[in-house]
């Protein structure tokens, strides 16, 4: 697990003085092997005891061992700069670019991988086949989120879970009326933050239904609703990057839920294998 993917993953859960030291480092990485701990808390008008606090919350023994993994992560990007060149010299920058999009979103699906724990993820999996036992599930998503919710909710037809899938909020309000125990809401929203969507989680827990959210890993009022919170960790400055990061990591971590279903349950997997048979057959001229 490479410090800086970590230190990049757990930012926005940091207080205001551990997001300026996790920014220094991750900005001037390749400058941290000439500074000690009091010479960073004098760069950055901190205590030394802050310094050291930041590296033994992220896991580490002391500042020498997070000094130690990042020289780390720094010698294996340099390793790989070799085969950017190359790539550079046989496809020209449309090339580059690609590889650096492919890496891009491989660090945005780690970042996501480590905040999101194989326990979360069983207890959400489990929630949802129980409720496509003994419940219903719901689900919702607005804008771009529906194309998720939309998608998801699709897989788990394939499954034998059928849901409650709407992109209206007012539809939802009234749907999510019949809940009750034992039910499920899925609520896709990248910021957590529309209001809506916050009265309808806050209504559906009402029904003593349990709620499950997907939003960035920050701090939203509607992860704060949230009976279990699936996460997701993307981030770059470019405005037309971060999006794509998103979108990559979400469904990366909608695949591992959906395969947590399809493995945990010799039923489903077989109902799985029967419904894509009859999807191909439907879809044959």
């Amino acid at each position: 697990m490479s410090s800086l993917v970590k230190i990049r993953s757990e930012r926005d859960q940091m207080s205001a003085v551990e997001r300026r030291i996790a920014d220094f480092i991750l900005e001037n990485a390749q400058l941290l092997r000439d500074y000690s701990s009091q010479q960073l808390a004098n760069a950055l008008g901190i205590s030394q005891s802050s310094v050291v606090k930041f590296t033994q919350k992220l896991g580490f023994k002391g500042y020498p061992d997070l000094k130690y993994s990042v020289g780390e992560a720094i010698a294996r990007a340099d390793n790989g700069d070799a085969g950017e060149v190359a790539a550079d010299l046989r496809g020209g920058e449309t090339e580059l670019r690609a590889t650096e999009l492919w890496r891009r979103k491989s660090e945005a699906e780690e970042e996501t991988r480590l905040i999101n724990t194989p326990q979360t993820l069983q207890a959400v999996a489990d929630a949802i086949a129980a409720a496509g036992c003994k419940g219903k599930v719901f689900m919702i998503g607005l804008g771009d989120d529906d194309i998720y919710a939309r998608s998801f909710a699709l897989r788990l037809s394939l499954l034998g879970i059928p849901s409650v899938h709407n992109f209206d909020a007012p539809r939802m309000a009234a749907s999510v009326s019949a809940a009750g125990a034992g039910d499920v809401l899925l609520v896709f929203s990248e910021h957590g933050s529309h209001q809506a969507l916050c009265k309808i989680g806050r209504f559906f827990r009402e029904r003593r239904g349990l709620l499950i959210t997907v939003t960035r890993h920050t701090s939203n009022p509607l992860r704060a609703l949230a009976d279990l919170a699936l996460l997701v960790s993307a981030h770059d400055d470019r405005p037309y990057i971060q999006p794509v990061l998103y979108q990559s990591a979400l469904q990366h971590l909608l695949d591992r839920v959906f395969v947590q279903l399809c493995e945990g349950d010799e039923q489903r997997h077989v109902q799985l294998l029967a419904n894509l048979e009859r999807v191909q057959q439907a879809l044959e001229p």
